[in-house]
């Protein structure tokens, strides 16, 4: 498996920049030529009769995306909805919510700034509090990042927001355990998937969440725009962030949920549109399907991990159980303005390394954060751990 990381047939099926070693799939994906041409495609169709598309092909077309993605994460298709974005999905459940003075919304100091922000506005408006549950980096045991969730508990708690993945240091948080032990406290659980589909086995009917929202354009690979946010039955009550024809479509045009979430007025739909062949173009381009890709991946970030700590020292965020198709290091000094980190840039100008240096102020550090996806090959990791020693040392 170690020199199939070696491998570089799989980078022309993108059209990143060749001089450019890209190791930041994490922060909005990239999508393989074949998806891009799907897409425009559709737009091409799309602007040969606007209202034909909208009204009749572009129904089928959303209604086989939207099947085909709840089959991908076993989801019930009748609590699925399309979101631009993970923190429009958060956005939505958050402005739903009845919640009053001394309730409480439970995060965590990895929680992603977008999302925490939207938290802390709610928290203003309606006069509810935010509790914030303390992970412990570098994490090597799960039972510490459990109790540190649930430490954070009280009675008074009403929702929790709880990340798949981190976003700044690329923990895999034990997200499974945390939905089954809050909601059996009767605490609801909206779970930030934002790096899910694509990178981790996910399940959304085990899970059982309250709600669900993830990234496509992330680790499946689709075009810019595209998320969803899964409902569970009991919760569909809740309506979109824009309210349209929706709310006066007849109940037997179909659910009142997909009637508000599938029409939210005119946006380009071709994004959402390509999930399917996303799904099934990338399951072709290795053996085993997507099970290949994601074990391919994490193989990758594993091996350009080890490659960094031993040629570099830098110090892990984490132990390697924690590690998927990302891995992060803590660099040295504390964080910068929210400018570009003055280290990311040097890699990128001097180097041709993309890769992201994120302050972090919570704990008062930088985490250096690498991705893998199939474009991507260990030799790109070793010209970026010689990049570090040099930089570093200086």
């Amino acid at each position: 498996m170690i020199s199939d990381l070696y491998d570089t047939s799989n980078r022309p099926l993108w059209g990143l920049k060749s001089e450019i070693d890209f190791l930041n799939h994490g922060s909005f994906g990239a999508s393989p030529k074949a998806v891009l041409e799907r897409q425009n495609a559709l737009r091409e169709i799309m602007e040969m009769d606007p209202v034909e598309f909208i009204e009749n092909l572009g129904v089928e077309l959303w209604e086989e995306a939207l099947n085909r993605l709840s089959d991908f994460v076993n989801a019930d298709p009748a609590g699925m909805a399309f979101v631009p974005n993970a923190t429009t999905g958060v956005n939505t459940v958050l402005a739903s919510l009845k919640l009053d003075a001394g309730d409480k919304i439970l995060v965590t100091d990895t929680t992603y700034q977008a999302c925490r922000n939207a938290v802390d506005a709610v928290a203003k408006r309606s006069g509810c509090e935010v509790n914030v549950a303390c992970i412990p980096v570098p994490l090597d045991d799960e039972e510490l990042a459990v109790e540190a969730v649930l430490d954070a508990v009280d009675d008074r708690t009403r929702l929790a927001l709880i990340d798949t993945i981190s976003s700044p240091t690329g923990i895999r948080m034990p997200f499974e355990r945390l939905v089954k032990d809050l909601q059996n406290q009767g605490i609801d659980v909206l779970l930030d998937a934002a790096h899910g589909p694509g990178l981790l086995p996910l399940d959304i009917d085990a899970l059982n969440a309250a709600y669900v929202t993830g990234n496509c354009h992330k680790w499946l690979c689709t075009p810019k725009g595209s998320a969803f946010l899964h409902v569970r039955e009991d919760k569909r009550s809740m309506r979109p962030l824009v309210i349209s024809h929706g709310a006066t479509l007849p109940k037997s045009m179909g659910s009142r949920f997909r009637l508000e979430f599938d029409w939210t007025g005119t946006l380009d739909p071709t994004p959402w549109m390509c999930i399917p062949l996303a799904i099934e173009y990338l399951a072709s381009v290795i053996p085993g399907g997507w099970d290949g890709i994601m074990e391919r991946n994490r193989n990758l970030a594993l091996e350009a991990r080890s490659h960094i700590i031993s040629e570099v020292g830098l110090q892990p965020v984490c132990s390697e159980d924690f590690v998927t198709s990302m891995a992060a290091f803590i660099v040295p000094g504390p964080p910068f303005s929210p400018d570009p980190d003055p280290l990311h840039t040097r890699l990128l100008e001097r180097y041709g390394v993309q890769v992201p240096v994120l302050g972090w102020p919570p704990h008062n550090r930088r985490y250096l954060r690498i991705s893998a996806h199939l474009y991507n090959s260990i030799d790109q990791y070793e010209r970026l751990a010689q990049a570090l020693k040099s930089e570093l040392r200086s």
